[in-house]
């Protein structure tokens, strides 16, 4: 409890410095974690970086759920398509031009700049959903839904991306991989994920319309059942047999409800806003105590920096691309590149995958030292791009977005 207070005070400071700065405030809750984890003083006890590392599947969660309660089927309709674009081509596009130069220029074996290549393609809904609520809220880009095509692509993008770093972590395990099979399993796990949301959705209004309980407990009830949804998807025994998009699922579950029952859904929302400020701040400290800086040796900033410089010139490349025939005009579109930028969540659940895989033995063919590299740009890429997708979007949001 001790850690807790520390980490909350500490953040709400550094929070309101950043503010003061003109900064966005996320940027002191992970420079809170930098400084009072590992990289820093190491003050924060390994079991409270282990409780951080399982809250921030909560708060994760509950940054969806609140983004699904906020778009109708009347958004929908006007952002689907673009949306989905946004969700699968810059991703590929991002993490195919990254394995292509690990392979080609840095020497890496086919499945470890594929591997690497997707661990940094995932761009991170914690650093973007949060940042396309607050200018939801503030009605910018609301006349052709910006935000909100931006936050609905970034669930699907990370779903790309784990099920193809997945692929490639089997093929340097040596299990055998049926391409045909992803290409047949990433849409139905899309689809999947979003006709479970949508049943629970419809099962959560007819359970709320039949027995009346206070707000409170409709909240805790609704991400319990959430939580086991995420979980149940991340079974070994599901992932490898059709991998549910669990995340855009639980979008749709707030989806429903707002169609089904609005003012029930603007009450929840009400009452997930006030729990995120909470979870807010144990999220992004926790993307700051993973940044550890010792893990980033100097031999490898160089090869970091052009791998970094070339993913995000190809995920902006698809970010435009996604969006030829929209109604976007050109500065909207910029700023679609530029929210697409952070990663974070991801980079930090798996940068660590393949030194874990080499160090247990079940992948023989990787040496230790390319396992730490690839584990050190993952952390060099939180680095960079969390800071810098936040600052544009702050900066750029409101100057490039017409509000109404």
């Amino acid at each position: 409890m001790f850690d807790v207070a520390l980490i909350v005070l500490f953040a709400l400071v550094a929070n309101f410095l950043f503010n003061k700065l003109g900064l966005p405030g996320i940027l002191g809750m992970i420079a809170t974690g930098l400084i009072l984890g590992p990289s820093g003083f190491d003050i924060i006890h390994d079991g409270t970086l282990e409780g951080l590392k399982e809250f921030k599947t909560v708060a994760l969660i509950i940054i969806l759920i609140r983004a699904g309660l906020g778009i109708s089927k009347k958004t929908l309709n006007r952002i689907g398509g673009p949306a989905i674009k946004m969700g699968i081509i810059p991703c590929l596009i991002e993490g195919g031009a990254i394995t292509l130069l690990a392979w080609q220029v840095f020497g890496f074996q086919l499945y470890e700049a594929g591997m690497l290549g997707f661990i940094i393609a995932a761009v991170s809904p914690a650093v973007v959903v949060p940042a396309m609520l607050e200018l939801k809220n503030g009605g910018f880009g609301k006349k052709k839904e910006v935000p909100t095509l931006v936050l609905a692509g970034a669930s699907l993008d990370d779903v790309i991306a784990i099920t193809l770093f997945g692929v490639f972590a089997g093929l340097g395990t040596g299990q055998e991989t049926s391409w045909l099979s992803v290409l047949v399993g990433v849409p139905a796990g899309i689809a999947l994920g979003a006709l479970v949301g949508a049943l629970l959705g419809y099962l959560f209004v007819w359970f709320f319309k039949k027995f009346h309980m206070r707000d409170t407990l409709k909240v805790i009830l609704f991400v319990a059942i959430a939580i086991l949804f995420y979980d149940f998807s991340e079974l070994p025994a599901v992932k490898n047999t059709l991998p549910i998009a669990a995340l855009l699922g639980i979008m749709a579950i707030g989806f429903v409800i707002l169609e089904r029952h609005d003012q029930l859904a603007g009450r929840m929302a009400a009452k997930f806003g006030k729990i995120w400020v909470f979870a807010e701040i144990l999220l992004f400290v926790y993307i700051g105590t993973e940044v550890r800086i010792a893990e980033i040796a100097l031999s490898s900033v160089g090869t970091g920096l052009a791998v970094l410089c070339v993913g995000l010139i190809g995920r902006s490349a698809g970010v435009w691309v996604s969006l030829i025939g929209s109604q976007l005009n050109f500065k909207e579109k910029m700023f679609c590149m530029m929210a697409y930028w952070p990663k974070a969540t991801v980079q930090a659940a798996i940068g660590a995958v393949p030194l874990t895989l080499v160090l247990s033995g079940e992948m023989t063919g990787t040496s230790e030292e390319t396992a730490q590299l690839i584990l050190a740009i993952a952390v060099l890429s939180i680095a960079i791009t969390a800071p810098l997708g936040a600052i544009c979007i702050k900066i750029f949001g409101k100057k490039l977005l017409v509000s109404h």
